[in-house]
């Protein structure tokens, strides 16, 4: 049974830089990890926000870009802790990934079983 979560809810990295309120899609259930090269090395279980989804609160100066590949996921970090905070979707533009490990209050090790996203083999990769 997934924990309940408040609307909005509270975000931060782990420093406490960088704060947000969260409005999630469909609250946890949209738990899911990728595979892509970046993802499995980062290892964060996200899940999903629209874009109007989040407001940033405190320490917008503090989040750093960065982007690879297709460049059109555009992945953002507390520039202090290091922390994943979200990150624009590749797979869907139009939303975000939250890290659900900064969500106050969430541990991830209660979402499991947690599904996969098939990241390694994603259309926009493909040539031709």
């Amino acid at each position: 049974m997934l924990p309940d979560i408040q609307t909005p809810h509270r975000l931060s990295c782990h420093c406490g830089a960088v704060e947000m309120a969260v409005t999630l899609s469909d609250g946890l259930a949209t738990a899911r990890r990728c595979d892509c090269s970046f993802c499995r090395r980062r290892g964060a279980v996200a899940v999903s926000a629209p874009l109007d989804g989040i407001r940033i609160l405190k320490g917008a100066e503090n989040l750093t870009l960065y982007q690879f590949g297709t460049l059109t996921a555009k992945h953002y970090f507390c520039k202090i802790c290091g922390i994943y905070t979200h990150h624009q979707r590749r797979s869907n533009p139009n939303e975000y990934g939250v890290n659900a490990g900064c969500l106050e209050g969430v541990n991830p090790r209660d979402l499991d079983p947690v599904r996969w996203a098939d990241g390694v083999n994603h259309p926009r990769d493909r040539n031709g």
